[in-house]
């Protein structure tokens, strides 16, 4: 009878011993999928880089080259050893990603998957602003820290969001250094018209475009959006001429832009210049011959562009990463094609991540996002700082536009040139338009 008792008394013991035991499995599990990502000094850890990108649909080109550049800058981290923290942890960096098929719909639901099944520590946003903005709700949601490039829209930013942090110069910014530049060729020109793509990205550009051209004593003789599938321009291109414009601003992404300028040129419209969003400084925008000559487009990055450790001693700011040179040189290799502004930011928007860890020197999605907060740096694609307000959190207000022209060289070949600003420039405004 006693050895009964004793062995209920054993029994008993043992099943409490495996309750307790159970119970902190699974509340250490939970506990794990709400914390940051485990550091242990001198380990190494793996963080997760969630994005998608638009295999399919009409922002496939941009949405490409800037993912070649995310994946190359996790390419170069990897390979030279990851990031090493002060408590000899070292960070190394995998991603996880989905086609978004270029629409709204299919980012929310990627990016709530991204957050919640892949447990991404940081997210990268998708190309373009309407399917970041997208993405943005998703990011705040789930406190997730993203870094959107290929998203230029203000908009996105004054939402009351605290995790989502610009590389682009903003869509208000875009356009107006055209509107400078063409008062200092032609005084005398007055007449202007505004043919843009119906989307968030390109009637912000536009708008606030408008707004400044105005200001500087110009006449827009048309404002007019267009569907963003569009491929017949002949009643734009007709009420340009009889509205008797002598510029055009606008277009909106690749294909459109492209088919635009090529239309412009078989029609041969009378103007002396015209400006167009995205499409002019993608190396494919050459494919359109005589059509692309003199067609002026705003860039994000040039690989001409000055910027420097002397440029950053000049402005009292800390330099961070490779050249402008050494990035050209290791895409190139990588992928066999000159980078463009869109390949360039997806970099930038590594660099810029890893730039913030070793500045919080921690993986720590908080310490991490004061450092994006307090960050102003030089790097490739320009300066970087954003604006800390509740008004406009992470809004870029370091970075600065460039603007570029396609020209023909001594051979007849054609060849992207800096046009403006004039301190940048590597050759002076073809004008007018041929």
């Amino acid at each position: 009878m006693k050895r009964g008792k004793g062995f209920v008394w054993v029994v008993l013991a043992l099943l409490l011993v495996l309750a307790l035991g159970l119970a902190a499995c699974g509340g250490g599990q939970q506990e794990a999928a709400t914390q940051a990502p485990a550091q242990e000094g001198g380990k190494e850890v793996t963080l997760t880089i969630g994005f998608t990108e638009s295999q399919t649909g009409k922002y496939n080109v941009s949405s490409g080259r800037q993912v070649k550049g995310l994946q190359l800058w996790v390419k170069q981290i990897n390979e030279a050893g990851g990031i090493e923290l002060s408590d000899g942890t070292v960070v190394k960096f995998k991603t996880v990603s989905y086609d978004d098929e270029s629409s709204k719909d299919r980012v929310q639901e990627l990016y709530t998957r991204l957050a919640t099944e892949d447990n991404a520590d940081f997210l990268i946003s998708p190309y373009s602003s309407g399917l970041t903005a997208a993405a943005a709700v998703i990011a705040e949601q789930y406190g997730k820290v993203m870094i959107t490039t290929g998203a230029a829209s203000d908009s996105i930013y004054k939402q009351g969001y605290t995790q989502v942090f610009q590389i682009y110069t903003p869509a208000s910014r875009y356009l107006t250094g055209a509107v400078d530049m063409l008062k200092d060729v032609d005084p005398n020109l007055k007449k202007v018209a505004f043919v843009y793509e119906d989307s968030k990205f390109a009637t912000a550009v536009v708008t606030a475009a408008k707004e400044y051209a105005e200001s500087q004593g110009y006449e827009v003789v048309l404002f007019e959006g267009y569907a963003p599938d569009t491929t017949d321009f002949g009643p734009f291109i007709n009420k340009i001429t009889s509205a008797g414009a002598e510029a055009i601003l606008g277009g909106g992404h690749f294909q459109d832009g492209s088919t635009f300028a090529r239309q412009l040129h078989e029609e041969g419209v009378p103007v002396k210049f015209v400006a167009l969003l995205v499409a002019p400084p993608e190396p494919d925008f050459a494919e359109l011959g005589e059509a692309a000559v003199g067609i002026v487009g705003p860039s994000q990055w040039e690989p001409q562009a000055q910027y420097s450790p002397e440029a950053a001693n000049e402005l009292g700011i800390e330099w961070f990463g490779p050249t402008s040179q050494e990035f050209v040189d290791a895409y190139k290799a990588a992928y066999n094609e000159e980078p463009s502004y869109h390949s360039a930011g997806g970099y930038a928007a590594g660099l810029i991540l890893e730039k913030a860890i070793r500045a919080a020197d921690s993986t720590d999605p908080a310490k991490v996002k004061e450092a994006l907060d307090a960050m102003d740096v030089l790097i490739f694609f320009g300066r970087i700082k954003f604006d800390t307000s509740a008004e406009a959190h992470g809004l870029q207000i370091g970075h600065e536009m460039v603007y570029v022209q396609w020209q023909k060289d001594d051979q007849g070949n054609l060849v992207k040139q800096v046009v403006w600003p004039k301190a940048g420039a590597t050759a002076e405004l073809l004008y007018p338009k041929p």
